[in-house]
């Protein structure tokens, strides 16, 4: 006996997993006669973060309130650090993913250019390692990060010098 819930997922039905951060029971990925596989949308949502810094010209990911709770969690004794899913939200179906990321760019990146990579790069490490069909990557760039910002810079900045004597 199937459930609506048991039917495979396709592009003109929606996904039936709400796009959160892997709290949602794992989906069905792979049917055989001897098992199934599942893959929890949590274990999506980290490949797709990864597979996304992996592109040069991505600084950071995540908007403005999921950086500040993560530099919180990173001075957290026994916190876990930097999330590998900040900035990612996925909908897992049982056949089927759909990816939304929020990304920082480095300053001087093409973000057109680079956006295409990052769809290019998660569409590949997603549908390679879980069997998923990725119907989309949406792409929210919430910033740009400028040389400099963050004291990030190999060399102190020169200590400004006066107009007047």
């Amino acid at each position: 006996m199937t459930s609506p819930s048991d039917s495979p997922v396709t592009s003109s039905a929606p996904l039936t997993a709400p796009r959160t951060g892997g709290a949602t029971p794992s989906r069905l990925a792979d049917d055989s006669g001897q098992g199934k596989t599942t893959i929890a949308s949590g274990v999506v949502q980290k490949i797709a973060g990864i597979a996304a810094r992996e592109v040069s010209g991505v600084y950071s990911m995540g908007g403005g309130v999921s950086r500040a709770f993560g530099a919180i969690r990173e001075r957290i004794p026994g916190g876990t650090g930097t999330s590998q899913a900040a900035g990612v939200q996925v909908e897992v179906g049982e056949k089927q993913a759909a990816i939304d990321l929020d990304i920082i760019v480095e300053y001087g990146a093409g973000i057109v250019e680079l956006a295409r990579a990052v769809r290019r790069n998660v569409i590949g490490a997603v549908e390679q390692m879980t069997g998923l069909e990725v119907i989309e990557v949406n792409i929210a760039v919430n910033d740009i990060h400028m040389p400099g910002d963050d004291n990030d810079s190999p060399e102190p900045a020169p200590a400004p010098t006066s107009r007047v004597e």
